[in-house]
């Protein structure tokens, strides 16, 4: 799985912001404000990737069980996948 094209992640004002671009931008109609594992999580989906991998990355970076990071890790792929913002 992977992030669509046309989605940018940006930070603005010390928020992390998703701005659609291009064709993107008058289907998806809005932006996304991230958390900081927010962001780490859509900066993996730049390439080509499996959920497994996330979770494995997000427990390098960051001090959490397992548990919690596959259920926050697939919580945010969810909500992502709802908003059509990636491809599997």
């Amino acid at each position: 799985m992977k992030l669509k094209e046309g989605f940018l992640l940006r930070e603005v004002a010390g928020s992390n912001i998703v701005v659609p671009v291009g064709k993107a931008e008058l289907d998806f109609g809005g932006m996304l404000t991230l958390n900081p594992v927010g962001a780490f999580i859509w900066n993996q989906l730049s390439e080509d990737t499996t959920e497994e991998k996330i979770v494995r990355a997000v427990l390098d970076a960051y001090e959490i069980d397992e548990a919690t990071a596959r259920r926050d890790t697939h919580a945010f792929l969810e909500k992502m996948r709802q908003r059509g913002l990636l491809e599997d």
